[in-house]
């Protein structure tokens, strides 16, 4: 690594820049962590429900015991048809115990999140946090070359963008992005309400959009609100009270009384795919890479499996960690989960807002096979933890049932 500043620069320091600088470090390469403050202000009332396997990363990072007193497991997955067309799916439940799991994954506030990854991050030696903005990325044949807000320079082996959907390491490679816009806007808070969650996550859908409850530690839970601009606008303006009305009347009445709500956050709906996924001593991982509306808590877990394909493709490289077989690996591995999940979430969503029947029917004889049908379940739900796992344990089942036979025979 002659001349370079780092062996890796990751440019972000939003969770899964934190994550990707943990997980880079982890295979013995230094790093520099580009990432301004604010980057992950404490303001940020939004939740995150991290699935068993992005769990499971972050306990192989140190980060979980800072996280476990503030999370709360999600051991059922409810959807609910509230479109209230002629056409609807059956309300489905979805039990983790099902798949031989005590939960989904957890339901963890951002903050918290991202100050245990901050603590870790702090405490790792060979990761160096800057304080900087970067303004340009260069790529040469052998290194990277970054210049930086102050006009500093450094040089690296391997980028990582983890800088958002207007990523500048993204730019800076020439890699091209297709973006679109939903005629809808996300509100987030959080609320008290009378009656017990169980742990259950619902996840409403309307004809605006959907409206998820996601359960935290006590009777509290996360919301996240889907509906078009003006009826959002509509929401800031009320008082606390009728917001509570509002939101114990979209749930109906589910957890009963709503009270003491977080502030409204909002943010407009969009959505973009990069074109690559990489290319020589350039990664990008997180929303420099994907971003879609926030529904079947896809978006933060997809991330977190471009980390871990990372650290994989880092695995196997070379001394120089921005060689070509880092990026043809990273690039190949990842493509079929981010276009299946960018593609399902974008179906879903529009299949909401549409007035096409035929896609209405669709829609409920698909939902009506998952709810009653087994094998198309087990697939479904360990699809949605972690993309290959019902056919990694489709194979160990049927291993194991020939291991069986031949042992009695």
């Amino acid at each position: 690594m002659s001349g370079s500043d780092a062996d890796i620069v990751v440019v972000g320091g939003g969770p899964t820049g934190l994550a990707a600088a943990l997980e880079c470090a982890s295979y013995g390469r230094s790093v520099i962590l580009l990432a301004p403050s604010g980057s992950h202000v404490d303001t940020d009332a939004r939740t995150t429900a991290l699935m068993v396997p992005s769990i499971n990363l972050i306990k192989t990072m140190g980060v979980w015991d800072d996280c476990a007193a503030h999370a709360a497991p999600l051991r059922t997955l409810r959807i609910v048809d509230d479109t209230g067309r002629l056409l609807h799916a059956p309300t489905t439940d979805f039990q983790a115990e099902e798949i031989s799991e005590s939960e989904f994954g957890y339901n963890i506030p951002n903050r918290i999140l991202n100050a245990a990854l901050q603590k870790a991050i702090d405490g790792t030696p060979t990761i160096r946090q800057i304080d900087v903005q970067l303004s340009a990325v260069k790529y040469g044949a052998d290194h990277a070359e970054l210049t930086l807000s102050n006009g500093e320079q450094i040089t690296a082996q391997l980028v990582v963008g983890a800088d958002g959907a207007q990523s500048i390491v993204r730019q800076s490679a020439n890699i091209d992005v297709r973006r679109w816009d939903y005629p809808q806007t996300a509100c987030v808070m959080a609320f008290d309400h009378a009656r017990n969650h169980n742990f259950v996550s619902a996840e409403f859908h309307t004809v605006e959009g959907p409206f998820t409850q996601v359960p935290l530690p006590g009777k509290r839970s996360s919301l996240v609100w889907v509906r078009k601009p003006e009826a959002i606008q509509a929401l800031l303006a009320v008082d606390e009270d009728a917001l509570c009305l509002a939101v114990e009347k979209q749930m109906h009445s589910m957890l009963g009384k709503i009270s003491n709500p977080t502030k409204i956050q909002t943010w407009p709906l969009s959505g973009s795919l990069a074109h690559q996924f990489a290319k020589h001593r350039c990664v990008l991982v997180g929303q420099a890479a994907h971003a879609f509306p926030p529904i079947g808590a896809q978006g933060l877990n997809l991330g977190f499996r471009d980390v871990e394909d990372l650290g994989a493709a880092l695995a196997k490289a070379s001394e120089d960690a921005g060689a070509s077989t880092v990026s043809n690996t990273y690039d190949r591995k990842r493509r079929a989960d981010i276009y299946l999940r960018t593609g399902a979430v974008d179906l879903l969503n529009r299949s909401l807002l549409s007035g096409f029947v035929p896609l209405h029917m669709a829609r409920a004889l698909g939902m009506g096979a998952l709810k009653y049908g087994g094998p198309l379940r087990s697939i479904f739900m360990r699809e949605g933890i972690k993309p290959g796992s019902s056919f990694s344990n489709l194979f160990s089942r049927l291993t194991d049932k020939r291991k069986a036979a031949t042992s009695s025979s």
